[in-house]
């Protein structure tokens, strides 16, 4: 009867031992189900942060799409103007050189080569040289900014 009750000893002892390990075991598990919910939930919201970091990559694309647009218009207007600037101080540049030879003109005639002696001949007043340039630098400006509109129009 001793190895009976030996055998069942041991029996006893490896069954207590089972049923601590089984114990220990379901502890385990529990916890891996408790952290594979907190992984469910985690993926979820990566999931989520996901879709939303999508339609906002969309979102600055299309912004980023419409910028380049409106920034290609404006260099497109800018190299205009520049144009139109260059093309009008261009013309401003030939009117200047057209109003300095119209005084040049206007003083070689107004010097009259001098006399030996002659009877003193009333030389124009100055003032009247001066408002004759001044009327053709008038007329020149008029007839330039008359140009000028036709160009804009």
């Amino acid at each position: 009867m001793t190895i009976n009750l030996i055998a069942d000893v041991l029996v006893a002892s490896l069954l207590v031992a089972t049923i601590i390990t089984c114990f220990v075991l379901t502890k385990r598990i529990e916890r891996l189900k408790a952290d594979e919910a907190g992984m469910r939930q985690t993926v979820g919201a990566l999931i989520t942060a996901t879709d939303n970091a999508e339609r906002a990559i969309a979102g600055l694309k299309l912004t980023l799409g419409d910028c380049d647009r409106t920034l290609e218009e404006r260099l497109r207007t800018a190299e205009r103007y520049a144009a139109d600037l260059a093309a009008q101080v261009e013309a401003g540049q030939a009117v200047m050189e057209r109003i300095g030879q119209i005084v040049s003109a206007a003083t070689l005639v107004g010097a009259k080569p001098p006399v030996a002696e002659a009877a003193p001949v009333a030389e124009p007043a100055p003032v009247s040289r001066l408002e004759s340039a001044a009327q053709s630098a008038a007329a020149i400006r008029a007839r330039a900014a008359r140009r000028l509109e036709e160009q804009a129009a």
